[in-house]
């Protein structure tokens, strides 16, 4: 497995677990208070992450394995 190859599986892996994440804290009722700011976080970092794996693809795409 080459490097670009290792940095998408972690980058969708990361995605997973935060969305995962966030809306489990979202959706769960009876948690803290804080858990459910920490969702709406988590789930801009996964949006965040899948636009970077996203531009990061596209970029890669010129690199030769």
């Amino acid at each position: 497995m080459s490097l670009k190859h290792f940095h998408l599986a972690f980058i969708v892996l990361s995605v997973v677990i935060t969305i995962g994440f966030g809306l489990w804290a979202v959706l769960v009722q009876g948690l803290p208070a804080g858990f459910d700011t920490m969702g709406w976080i988590s789930l801009a970092g996964g949006v965040a992450l899948a636009i970077y794996g996203i531009r990061f693809l596209r970029k890669s795409k010129s690199i030769i394995i």
